[in-house]
Parts: structure tokens; C-alpha cells; sequence
């Protein structure tokens, strides 16, 4: 089982790598985390969007993700909520003033548990990141190497994997610059200005999203 040729793993990790390094709301929710809070709250969010891939890949492989690609009422309606959220974390950041008010609470710091969840809406929100793990994940199934479905969940954990080794090394040079920036209220103001802009942005480009 699992018997894998070297040209279908180097095809399979190149494209995952590329997958990882890809800009959009996933990345951009951990970064904002990270610039805005320091390192633990960037952690916190990068766990919520990992637990939230995961749950995508679960969901590719026991073929609820197929339910999602053909009906086009479910789409509409996760694709809206989705960027509903997204906006609604935008504008939470443009109403900030320059405190990270939409990361802290009267003067504290989001508590880490509270950042994990709404990493995992990020993720989940996406019907994006759905439709693509339906469309990616088969094409490195191989006939006679194992059951489809455990194959779908190899390569989608092995996604998550890649990651480990790419988001943390980006959470860690966040961190060393969130300190010194952070206590530039200036900076900070014109940081949750951009970091709220470009959620509102994603959030409009969900929301045009064709299928």
C-alpha cells in the first residue's frame, strides 16, 4: 500500500510547497496575527488554520467536498458567509486606532483559544480551499496503491505536513519585528489600516468568486 514512484512524490511535494507559499486569507490572518500580538498568538492562529485544512482533507475524502463542487445553493451560501467573515474581520481592523483593537481587549491580547477559532472559520469559510483540495488531492491517486480515500488523507495530511516546515519559520521573522513595531502606535495605526483593507479585499474577492 502506498507505493509511490520518486517523479510522483517530487511532482506532489513541489506542488505542495508552491500551495504553502501562495499568498491569501489563510497566510495573511497568520502574519496579521503575529505582526499585531507576538508570536503566540500568531502560533495560535497558524494551529486553527491547520485544524481547519484538516477537516477540508477529511472532507475531501469521505466526499462531502463533492456535495459542495455540485451544489451550487451550498456554494453561494458558504461563499458568502465566508466572505462576510472576512470583511467583518477587515472592518474590525479599520475601526482600530492603531491599539490593535480587533486583536486586543481593553489593553489584553485575544486569548489564544479565541484566535484558534477563528483561524478554523478561516479556513473553513473558504469554499475556495475546498474545491481545490477536491480537485488536487485525485490527481496523485494511483490506481492499486491503496484505497482512494486513504490515499486522499495521505496526501492532504502530507499538505499540512509541508507546512509545518514553511509557516513557522514566517511566524518566528514576524515576531522579532512585531516588538519593535508594535510600540509605534503611528505604525500600528497604518498596520491595522492595511491588515483591515486587505480582509475587506479578500472578503469582496470571495464573494465575486466563481466556481
Amino acid at each position: 500500500m502506498f507505493d509511490y514512484s520518486l517523479a510522483h512524490w517530487i511532482g506532489f511535494l513541489t506542488a505542495a510547497i508552491l500551495l504553502n507559499l501562495s499568498p491569501g486569507p489563510d497566510l495573511a490572518y497568520i502574519l496579521g496575527h503575529t505582526i499585531r500580538s507576538g508570536i503566540r498568538s500568531g502560533f495560535a492562529a497558524l494551529f486553527g488554520i491547520w485544524t481547519g485544512a484538516c477537516l477540508h482533507v477529511l472532507m475531501a475524502a469521505v466526499g462531502l467536498s463533492a456535495i459542495l463542487a455540485a451544489s451550487a445553493m451550498a456554494f453561494s451560501a458558504i461563499k458568502w458567509v465566508g466572505a462576510a467573515y472576512l470583511i467583518w474581520l477587515g472592518i474590525q481592523a479599520l475601526r482600530s486606532k492603531g491599539e490593535g483593537a480587533w486583536i486586543k481587549e481593553a489593553g489584553n491580547a485575544l486569548p489564544l483559544s479565541r484566535l484558534y477559532r477563528q483561524g478554523i472559520m478561516v479556513s473553513l469559510l473558504n469554499p475556495k480551499m475546498a474545491i481545490f483540495f477536491l480537485a488536487f488531492l485525485p490527481q496523485f491517486v494511483v490506481e492499486g496503491a491503496g484505497p482512494v480515500w486513504a490515499q486522499l488523507m495521505l496526501h492532504g495530511s502530507l499538505i499540512i505536513v509541508v507546512a509545518a516546515f514553511i509557516e513557522p519559520p514566517i511566524i518566528l521573522l514576524g515576531g522579532r519585528l512585531s516588538e519593535a513595531l508594535r510600540r509605534n502606535r503611528s505604525f500600528g495605526l497604518w498596520l491595522d489600516r492595511g491588515l483591515g483593507s486587505l480582509f475587506v479585499a479578500l472578503g469582496v474577492r470571495l464573494a465575486i468568486m466563481d466556481r
